[in-house]
């Protein structure tokens, strides 16, 4: 077992907080997070795809009421989107009686449905975490290509090889497109959405081309929308949207697509190994993919992440900006040999960062021009927790 930093963060927001909403997707450890806290705590834990639970609630107010003073976590909490108004009943009263913080910790795989359904009822009484695979500092910094290889997700990243960790995988993505992406609604034949998703991963890190997948898959351009935006919503796919602020600068509109885990990358594109990954054409936008996932878990709340290009040639991979510390001006490259182009020192200017960096595959932090400093990954993300 590795000790997850969302652990902490999730703690402490339960000091100050009555509810806490914990976002992630399937498998990425949210309920062994959430027992691990349960055990230091009076506690009840109510697993919401169980109909034995469910059954429980069927009077919320009736059984959330003897749990006054208790934790009560609530797992895959979409599936009961009716028990939102109770929470904050429950809330409100509890506040009357003395139990102000740490009352409740709501256990979520689809983000934009729950944050909706949470939004109006629970304003100013929840906090909301995502939490993120497994991270470097998590693992150690000596097991960066398995990381990367593999994926963050524990029972891959922990199988005792790699061909049974791409079991797994394979596993979790049939059970994504046969189980539950049918139990939240939409009803998209698996084998459409798999090619869909494969189609994203052949395109890592590449701009949004919605004609082109619509033509690929043989659906319009408001269906290849419709199942981004679904898979965007399960946080299993990441919209990086374009920076938007240069005044006369011709800059590219379309969002840039990224499979938020590198392992389910590889699954899809059938990459089994570090070898077949390094010669394989992905690699570059895996090894980006991979650190702008890395740098965004790290980075403080309220961080805002977009890219930045221009018609004529300006291009960075990652603009951060850090609430108080400015704009920082990113690119990654998985390069032994730090250099970065003409286009990152104009869009560097262009967007006035205050901070220039490169992500790459050495081990040293190198200044490599003014004011640019070439880090490897496990320094960046320092950086970004030290803040």
């Amino acid at each position: 077992m590795y000790t997850r930093q969302t652990n902490q963060i999730v703690q402490s927001a339960l000091e100050s907080q009555a509810a806490v909403v914990l976002l992630g997707p399937r498998q990425v450890g949210k309920t062994t997070l959430a027992l691990d806290i349960a055990s230091q705590h009076p506690s009840v834990y109510i697993d919401l795809e169980r109909a034995a639970d469910r059954q429980i609630l069927t009077e919320p107010d009736l059984y959330l009421d003897e749990q006054a003073g208790k934790l009560v976590i609530l797992d895959e909490v979409q599936q009961m989107p009716g028990l939102f108004k109770s929470l904050r009943g429950q809330i409100d009263r509890r506040r009357r009686s003395g139990f102000r913080t740490g009352q409740f910790l709501l256990l979520g795989s689809a983000s934009n449905v729950l944050l909706q359904q949470s939004a109006e009822s629970l304003a100013g009484r929840v906090r909301y975490i995502e939490m993120p695979p497994l991270q470097l500092a998590e693992v150690g910094t000596d097991q960066l290509n398995k990381l990367w290889l593999r994926g963050g997700f524990p029972d891959s990243f922990m199988a005792g090889n790699n061909q049974t960790s791409m079991d797994w995988r394979l596993d979790f993505l049939r059970t994504y497109l046969e189980r539950d992406i049918p139990a939240l609604g939409p009803r998209i034949p698996a084998a459409t959405l798999r090619r869909f998703w494969t189609m994203l991963a052949h395109v890592q890190g590449g701009l949004l081309n919605a004609a082109s997948l619509a033509e690929g898959l043989g659906v319009s351009g408001q269906t290849v929308g419709r199942y981004l935006d679904l898979l965007v919503d399960l946080m299993l796919v990441r919209r990086l949207q374009p920076w938007h602020e240069n005044v006369g600068k011709r800059l590219v509109k379309s969002p840039k697509v990224y499979v938020r885990d590198s392992g389910i990358v590889h699954a899809l594109l059938g990459i089994g190994t570090t070898e077949g990954l390094l010669g394989h054409p992905v690699v570059g936008g895996s090894w980006e993919g991979f650190c702008i996932e890395a740098l965004l878990a790290a980075a403080p709340a309220g961080t805002e992440a977009f890219f930045y290009r221009t018609s004529a040639g300006a291009e960075l991979d990652l603009v951060l900006r850090l609430p108080g510390e400015g704009i920082w001006a990113i690119e990654v490259k998985r390069t032994t040999a730090p250099k970065v182009s003409r286009g990152f020192h104009v869009g560097a200017e262009d967007i006035k960062a205050t901070r220039k960096l490169l992500i790459y595959a050495g081990e040293h932090e190198v200044p490599i021009a003014k004011d640019v400093r070439a880090l490897p990954l496990e320094q960046a993300i320092g950086l970004l927790r030290g803040l």
